[in-house]
């Protein structure tokens, strides 16, 4: 069934030159700036901020108040908890060394790239320029400094990896020396040189 044209509430702030796909749902007071490109049944959550340039694929979940800021790329199916952060800035500054005010022509914005199903919890901070593989998972309140490979859960501030998951969400049980399976789906998965791999069966 094709999904039908996107909602907007009158509260929010939507750039006319955004691009919002089919079904997608923008609630109050979230903020989608210009130039953004938000895909189809997305969920923008109240009071949520979308950079310009922005891009999010389809099906993704931005929760309540979480900030995206350019140029984040975010691939379809991913979760963003509520209060997540996404910086985009190595150096941030509010005045050049002479105490000049900085504008947006004195610095590069640097970019959080978060890959197919991964999701992020409640309040997390991820620190530019970093990528977070597909179907990851960051816990809540955690710090991430660098990259998370695919199907890592990673906790803490800064974010380390404690195990595996897989696209269900559950953590893997051990089934072998490196062989993992979901209690939930029972779907197969290969640890080889620090990386998880699904089989193929």
């Amino acid at each position: 069934m094709t999904p039908g044209p996107p909602r907007i509430e009158p509260s929010a702030d939507v750039s006319d030159e955004a691009i919002i796909g089919s079904g997608t749902l923008v609630w109050h007071l979230a903020q989608v700036r210009e130039d953004a490109v938000i895909g189809d049944e997305c969920i923008i959550g109240r009071g949520a901020y979308v950079g310009p340039g922005v891009r999010l694929g389809n099906r993704c979940k931005l929760q309540n108040y979480a900030l995206v800021y350019e140029p984040a790329v975010v691939e379809d199916g991913v979760f963003i908890g509520p209060a997540v952060v996404f910086t985009n800035d190595l150096m941030p500054r509010a005045v050049m060394p002479d105490g000049r005010l900085q504008t947006g022509d004195d610095w590069e914005a640097v970019a959080v790239v978060v890959r197919e199903g991964a999701s992020i919890g409640a309040r997390a901070v991820v620190v530019a320029p970093v990528t977070i593989g597909r179907w990851a998972m960051v816990g809540a309140g955690s710090v991430v400094t660098r990259d998370v490979p695919d199907f890592a859960l990673v906790v803490g501030i800064p974010a380390r990896r404690v195990g595996w998951v897989g696209r269900a969400g559950e953590a893997l049980e051990r089934h072998g020396a490196e062989a993992f399976r979901c209690p939930r789906t029972g779907a197969e998965y290969v640890e080889s040189d620090g990386l998880l791999h699904e089989t193929h069966q």
